[in-house]
Parts: structure tokens; C-alpha cells; sequence
């Protein structure tokens, strides 16, 4: 029965892949795909617990789509009061690599201070209010996601592998950052040196929003606004720092201030201009097919997970290469493109129990799992938000960034590995697992 909801996996895999090509909407296919999954366990597996698990991951997945809806929705109250204007208006540059560079840098440390997810999520926003262009839209989004990924690598809230990481006390905040920080920088830097010498040009400059819009919010008022929504996306780090709850919560507390906040600050203006500028406006432009998209990937993944199918993977891994770090994680890095790198990183925690903290396998865990992503738009959720919020096609996505997000990502691992080759605690050998066998179709190993 594996190898029937492996095949079910790829072959739902494959139509969101052709989403253009055979007109059905990703959204569906995954969401017909995790379903199925989860129907040929529960038929076909003799998983006594399954239902438990299956409660388990669903908790998981509303994590983040309840932090994905509360950050979209933050960010559609900011761009209904035309708060972006105050970004917008100060980059005057309309040259195609000096506006390229602008952004990536911003959407690196934005990454790093809130997480990869909201930064992509506001820096999507931010793109469709300065360029028209579909090709500059689209290729823009995707140097996004390669900076927004790559910044999230070296911070401990900058992405949800590396907060499993340091939530699990196999990484120290400091030390995570100081190593790899670097490999970060170079996996956004190489992309950008290429593409600098081949983009030309001015971009188009998007003029859609009406004065009418405009007059509905007063200057303070955007500012205001944009101020607020800032502080409340800045304040979910923090919360979690306070009270250990998860970032989800932090999004709902910031969603919750920011909307009584509108609510009391046009609370005099007629019900028409009130409702959209509250949180009824925000909700009605988020694009929910968004979020079906993301419960549907993330079910067939866990699914992959229940079954034992990605342990399998990383035991087989850890058996053929013989517990080097580097080919590994190199490896759990290109297939967190292609499945969700929360399991893949959780299967490592639970496969190197008695590896030391800061030791150079969870440092380079955080940094493969963190920008692996990036090589397809799908194996991120930075990539997935950046295709919902600007519609990029995954074909167009695979031919014009993923080649420079490989580039990237081998040369922030290149770099890792130079930087940290003479460490003693490089070579797992010596006291990782001794022996591994297979049995049943499963790799166990010994101490």
C-alpha cells in the first residue's frame, strides 16, 4: 500500500506542476491529493493510531495557516490604507539591478527579523504596487524567495526548521547565527552578481491606484497604519520569546490590537469607506485558494511522514553516505524542494539524538534545510506564498530562477564547508551510528 500513496503523492505532485497545462487549479489537485493519502492509510495501513496522527499533523498544518492568515491579513489592512506608499514613494530608482538589489537586501533582513514566510508574504505585496510588468513581476518574485529564504537560514526566528532547531536545544541563538550567517549572504549574493550582468533597463512603473482610493485615508493615516502593522509583525518574535507560545498566537494577538485599532479609528466615517478599510475589507482580497493549497501539500506530505517513508529516505541516506554531514544535509536540502522540510528536519532530530548543540551537522542542517527550498517555487513557504500572491507559473519558475537559486544554494554550502572543514565534530563516523542494517523495508541503526 507504500508504494500506491507514494505513486498517488507523485502523480498529484505532477498535475500542480502542469497546473497551465491541464487547467485545474493547484489548490484542488493538492487538496484531492492529501485527502486520498490520508483515505488509503486509514484502508489500506495497519497504523493502530493513525487517526491520532492524523490530529497531530492537522494541529501542525493550522499553525501555519492560521499564521498565514493573519499575516496576509495584516498586510492587505496596510495596503487598504495605502501604507506601502511610504516604501514605494522613498525607492526612486526605476533601474532593473539597482531596484533588484534594493529589494533582495530588504526581503534578506526582513526575513531574519520576522520570518521568511510574512517576508515573503509583504514583499509579494510590495512588488504588484511598483511594477506592472508581468516578466519583471514574476522575476522579481522569485529572487524574492531565494533572498527571503536565504535570510531566514541564519536566524533562529528566521525560519520554522531553524526555530525547531533552536526550540529543540540543538542550536544556540548566537552561535547560529555567527556560523551561518556568511553561506547565507553568498547564497543571495552569487544569484544577484549573475543576473546583474544580464538585467537592462528601467522596469515599468505600476500607476493602477486611483486618487479615489487614495482619498479614502488621510496621510496620518497611512502612516499610522503602516507603523502599527510593522510593529505587530515585529512583535510576534518577541511574543514568542515571552511566552513560548507558538508564532501563531503572537499573529492573532497582532491582528487582534491592529484591528481594534482600525476599528476605532474610522469609526466615524461612513459604513461604506469603514468596511474597507477594517479587517472585512482585508479578509474579502486574501486569496484563500492559498491557503487550500498549502493544507492539501502539507497533508500529503505528513501522510509521506506517517508511513514512514521520509524516515526511510533519511536512513537510507545516512547508510549510503556513511554519516557525512555534508553530503547529507546537501541532500535534505534539495529535497526539502521537493517535500515540506518541517518532517525532513524533525526525521534528523529524531535520527541524531546524541549529537552534541552547535555542533556543525545542526548548523548546516539549518542552513540546506532552510535555502534548499528555494530551487523549486513549491518547496518553500516562502515560494508557495510568493506563486499565490503573484500567480507565477511553475514551469516559468523551474526554467528562469531555479538554476540560480542551485547556484545559490551550492554556493552558500561551498562556503559552509570551507569555513568549517578542519572542525573536529565535521566527521560523524567515529561516534554516530556504528551499523546499519535493513529489515522489513526499513534501515535501523546501532550505536
Amino acid at each position: 500500500m507504500e508504494i500506491f500513496i507514494i505513486g498517488v503523492f507523485i502523480i498529484g505532485y505532477v498535475f500542480i506542476t502542469l497546473e497551465h497545462v491541464v487547467s485545474v487549479d493547484k489548490a484542488s489537485t493538492a487538496l484531492v491529493t492529501g485527502v486520498i493519502c490520508w483515505a488509503l492509510i486509514a484502508l489500506g495501513m495497519n497504523i493502530p493510531d493513525f487517526k491520532y496522527q492524523l490530529h497531530e499533523h492537522v494541529g501542525h498544518i493550522s499553525e501555519i495557516l492560521f499564521f498565514l492568515l493573519g499575516a496576509m491579513t495584516i498586510v492587505e489592512l496596510v495596503d487598504n490604507h495605502k501604507g506601502f506608499k511610504i516604501i514605494t514613494d522613498s525607492i526612486k530608482t526605476r533601474n532593473r539591478v539597482k531596484l533588484l538589489w534594493i529589494l533582495s537586501i530588504i526581503a534578506f533582513f526582513f526575513s531574519a527579523v520576522l520570518d521568511n514566510l510574512t517576508a515573503a508574504i509583504v514583499m509579494g505585496a510590495l512588488l504588484s504596487k511598483i511594477m506592472k510588468d508581468k516578466n519583471d513581476l514574476w522575476f522579481f518574485g522569485g529572487m524574492i524567495i531565494i533572498a527571503a529564504n536565504a535570510g531566514g537560514a541564519w536566524s533562529p526566528i528566521g525560519d520554522v526548521t531553524t526555530i525547531m532547531l533552536w526550540i529543540k536545544g540543538k542550536v544556540s541563538a548566537i552561535n547560529i547565527i555567527q556560523s551561518t550567517i556568511i553561506p547565507s549572504i553568498i547564497c543571495m549574493l552569487i544569484p544577484l552578481l549573475y543576473v546583474s550582468f544580464k538585467l537592462k533597463g528601467n522596469i515599468s512603473i505600476n500607476n493602477n491606484s486611483s486618487q479615489s482610493d487614495e482619498d479614502i485615508t488621510s496621510s496620518s493615516e497611512r502612516n499610522f497604519i503602516f507603523l502599527i502593522g510593522v510593529l505587530g509583525l515585529l512583535f510576534v518574535p518577541v511574543f514568542k520569546l515571552i511566552t513560548d507560545l507558538p508564532p501563531y498566537m503572537g499573529m492573532l494577538f497582532s491582528l487582534g490590537i491592529i484591528w481594534i485599532t482600525t476599528e476605532l479609528l474610522h469609526r466615524k466615517k461612513s459604513y461604506d469607506k469603514r468596511k474597507k478599510l477594517t479587517v472585512i475589507g482585508a479578509v474579502k482580497k486574501i486569496d484563500i485558494l492559498t491557503i487550500f493549497f498549502f493544507l492539501g501539500i502539507l497533508l500529503s506530505v505528513h501522510g509521506l511522514q506517517t508511513i514512514g517513508t521520509l524516515d526511510n529516505v533519511a536512513n537510507y541516506l545516512r547508510s549510503t553516505f556513511n554519516g557525512d554531514i555534508f553530503i547529507i544535509n546537501f541532500i535534505i536540502g534539495l529535497l526539502s524542494a521537493i517535500v515540506d522540510n518541517v518532517p525532513l528536519v524533525a526525521g534528523a532530530i529524531e535520527m541524531y539524538p546524541k549529537e552534541i548543540i552547535d555542533s556543525s551537522f545542526w548548523e548546516f542542517l539549518a542552513y540546506c534545510a532552510g535555502t534548499g527550498g528555494s530551487v523549486l517555487i513549491i518547496g518553500s513557504a516562502a515560494g508557495v506564498a510568493i506563486m499565490g500572491i503573484l500567480k507565477i507559473d511553475f514551469f516559468w519558475y523551474l526554467r528562469r530562477i531555479t538554476f540560480l537559486a542551485f547556484i545559490g544554494y551550492l554556493s552558500g554550502a561551498f562556503t559552509y564547508w570551507i569555513l568549517n572543514k578542519n572542525e573536529s565534530d565535521v566527521k560523524l563516523k567515529s561516534r554516530l551510528y556504528k551499523k546499519c542494517s535493513k529489515k522489513d523495508n526499513l534501515f535501523t541503526c546501532k550505536f
